[in-house]
C-alpha cells in the first residue's frame, strides 16, 4: 500500500478502503435477501488489528445486522487468535463469537431447527485437525459446521486445521462453511462444503471477482447455494499484443480495445488492472524508453471508460531487428549483449549486492521491504532492477532523443 500510494494515491486510497466496502455490500445482501444469519469462518482481521476506526466501523455494521433480526456465528482463524479487537469489542446479544472449545448453539428458523457448530484457533497456530473436537450432529437439527481449515494444504498457504474432504462429508453435518484459503471452492456430496474464498481482493495475486455464498436450506434439509459478488474493486491482469506496432498511437488504440473488454465483462464497479504489454515491435524501445508516458495514457483512458485503474505496466517486448539494412552487426545490440554478460558476472552481482546493502543500512526500517525479507528475494530484486536497468540504457540508445 505504501508503494501504491507513492504512485497514486487515490488508487491507495480505493484498494484500502475495498475490504470495508465490500462488508458493507455483505451486510446488504443479509438485509435484502432477509437471511437469518451471517457465518464468518475466521480471519475477519488480519494480523494483530489494533484500530479503532475498524472497530468503529465493525459494530456499526454488526449493529445493523441486529436491528434486522440477523444472527452472526463467527469463528476466530489463524489471524483473528492474534487482534486484540476481536478479543476486546462487544458485541450485540445476535454476535455468537466461538470459543477455543467445540461449541453448538441453536437456531430456529422458518420452522427449522439448524445446530451451528464452531470451533476457533486458540492460537495462531493450528497443526493438527480440529474435526475430532466437533460434536456429533444433532438427528434433530439441519447441521451446520463452521472451520478455518487449509484442508490438505493448498500452493501458498501454510496447514491450518487440517483435514480431508472425505473426513468432512462423513462426520454427518448438513453444510460446512470454511474460510482460511482465499480461492472459492466448492464440494457437493452427503454434505454441501464450501469454501468461499474471499469477498475481496488485496492486491493482483488475488485477481478476479469475489465473492460470498447464499445458502438457502429447504423444508426437506435440502441445501441450495449460490455465489454471489460483492467485490467493490476487481483485480486483473490483461496481456497487450503489441506486435509489429509501428506507431505510439496504435499501441495506445489497442490498450484502449483491451480496457473496454475488462470494462465490459468486470461486474465489479472498479476494475484494477495491470497491463503487460507484449510481443515483437520496432516500438519496443520507445516504450521501455518513455514506459511512465505511455502509463500515464493508459489511467487516462480508464478514467475515460470508467472506473478502470491502470495498477501497472508490465513490459515483455523485443525488436529482433539487431542488423543494420547493410547486415553489419548492430554496435547497440553488442553493447545490450556485453551489458548481459556483465550482469550474470559473479562479481558485479556481489558488488551490485554489496550497494544495495549499504543503502538499506541507511533507511529507516519500515523502508526496507522493497529488496525482499530473505536471500532468495534479494536476488530476484537484483535480477529485476539490473535487467531493467541494461534495458533502459539500451532503449535510450536505441530510440534516441526523439519523442
Amino acid at each position: 500500500m505504501r508503494s501504491l500510494a507513492l504512485r497514486n494515491a487515490e488508487l491507495a486510497e480505493l484498494v484500502g478502503d475495498a475490504s470495508r466496502q465490500a462488508f458493507v455490500a455483505i451486510v446488504d445482501l443479509c438485509l435484502s435477501e432477509q437471511v437469518d444469519a451471517l457465518i464468518i469462518a475466521g480471519d475477519l482481521y488480519d494480523g494483530d488489528q489494533t484500530s479503532m476506526k475498524t472497530a468503529r466501523f465493525l459494530a456499526t455494521q454488526m449493529m445493523r445486522l441486529h436491528q434486522a433480526g440477523v444472527m452472526v456465528y463467527k469463528i476466530r482463524g489463524n489471524h483473528d487468535a492474534l487482534s486484540r479487537i476481536s478479543k476486546q469489542l462487544t458485541f450485540p446479544e445476535s454476535v455468537t463469537i466461538f470459543g477455543g472449545r467445540a461449541q453448538t448453539v441453536l437456531q430456529t428458523a422458518g420452522g427449522l431447527d439448524v445446530a451451528f457448530h464452531g470451533l476457533s484457533f486458540a492460537s495462531s497456530k493450528a497443526p493438527e485437525s480440529l474435526l475430532p473436537k466437533y460434536a456429533a450432529a444433532r438427528e434433530s437439527a439441519v447441521n451446520i459446521g463452521i472451520m478455518h481449515t487449509s484442508l490438505a494444504g493448498s500452493p501458498g498457504h501454510d496447514v491450518y486445521a487440517p483435514c480431508s474432504v472425505a473426513d468432512l462429508q462423513r462426520h454427518g453435518f448438513d453444510y460446512w462453511a470454511l474460510g482460511h484459503v482465499h480461492v472459492r471452492k466448492v464440494y457437493l456430496g452427503t454434505a454441501t462444503i464450501v469454501m468461499p474464498g474471499m469477498p475481496q481482493g488485496r492486491d493482483i495475486n488475488e485477481a478476479g471477482e469475489k465473492s460470498v455464498t447464499l445458502v438457502t436450506v429447504r423444508d426437506d434439509r435440502s441445501i441450495e447455494i449460490e455465489e454471489r459478488a460483492v467485490s467493490i474493486a476487481q483485480f486483473e491482469r490483461v496481456d497487450v499484443d503489441l506486435t509489429e506496432t509501428l506507431e505510439w498511437a496504435e499501441a495506445v488504440r489497442r490498450i484502449r480495445i483491451a480496457l473496454e473488454k475488462v470494462r465490459m465483462t468486470a461486474r465489479s464497479r472498479h476494475a484494477v488492472i495491470r497491463l503487460r504489454l507484449m510481443g515483437s515491435s520496432p516500438l519496443s524501445w520507445s516504450i521501455i524508453r518513455d514506459r511512465d508516458l505511455l502509463l500515464a495514457e493508459a489511467e487516462q483512458l480508464g478514467e475515460h471508460i470508467g472506473d478502470i485503474w491502470v495498477e501497472k505496466l508490465e513490459l515483455v517486448l523485443s525488436d529482433n531487428s539487431s542488423q543494420t539494412s547493410e547486415g553489419a552487426a548492430d554496435p547497440i545490440f553488442e553493447l545490450a549483449q556485453t551489458m548481459g554478460a556483465e550482469i550474470r558476472s559473479q562479481a558485479f552481482r556481489e558488488e551490485a549486492k554489496a550497494l544495495v546493502m549499504r543503502t538499506l543500512a541507511d533507511l529507516p526500517p519500515d523502508a526496507r521491504g522493497f529488496a525482499g525479507k530473505d536471500e532468495t528475494a534479494l536476488e530476484e530484486f537484483l535480477d529485476r532492477v539490473l535487467t531493467g536497468g541494461a534495458e533502459l540504457v539500451t532503449a535510450r540508445l536505441k530510440a534516441g532523443g526523439a519523442q
